[in-house]
């Protein structure tokens, strides 16, 4: 995680300036998770290597990470590639599902119409926040039921 990066409530909110990722990657093939916009801001959330600079705000400025930013533009390696219709507010829940080839936004448990393809690599779940955002991200438990087929990111374990 970044330098100036607070993480609270057992590891669930993420504050500060920076950006964290996952304790997990994406290993199975449908994953699902989601983030609470709980206090706005400048702020992103999407995925990443686990080469991604996470003092350098805003992601999705390099070919490192794929990010929904706070003005609901999608963002991967300095370029938008869509918009949604309307920026994320205050309240709003954002889901996430990862396929190993398309990476798709859910808002307040509705699918839109932008989404990332051509994703390849180990990724983690990634978020950054600054100028007074406050994110809850949820990886089980969630507010919204996951689409079918989607589930929580599995945590591999190695027996030795």
């Amino acid at each position: 995680m970044g330098y100036g990066v607070v993480i609270v409530k057992n590891g669930r909110r993420i504050c500060g300036s920076g950006g964290c990722l996952a304790n997990a990657p994406i290993a199975q093939n449908k994953a699902y998770f989601e983030a609470k916009l709980q206090s706005s801001g400048v702020w992103g959330i999407g995925l990443a290597v686990r080469s991604c600079d996470l003092q350098k705000a805003p992601l999705g400025l390099n070919a490192d990470s794929w990010v929904l930013r706070h003005d609901g533009a999608l963002f991967h390696n300095g370029q938008e590639r869509c918009r949604l219709p309307a920026a994320p507010q205050e309240g709003d829940i954002m889901g996430f599902t990862y396929d190993h080839t398309e990476f798709n936004i859910y808002l307040n448990g509705k699918r839109t119409t932008v989404q990332f393809t051509g994703i390849r690599g180990t990724v983690y779940p990634v978020v950054y926040v600054d100028d007074g955002a406050i994110i809850d991200m949820q990886f089980n438990h969630f507010y919204h039921e996951p689409p079918d087929g989607f589930e929580e990111i599995m945590i591999e374990k190695t027996l030795l």
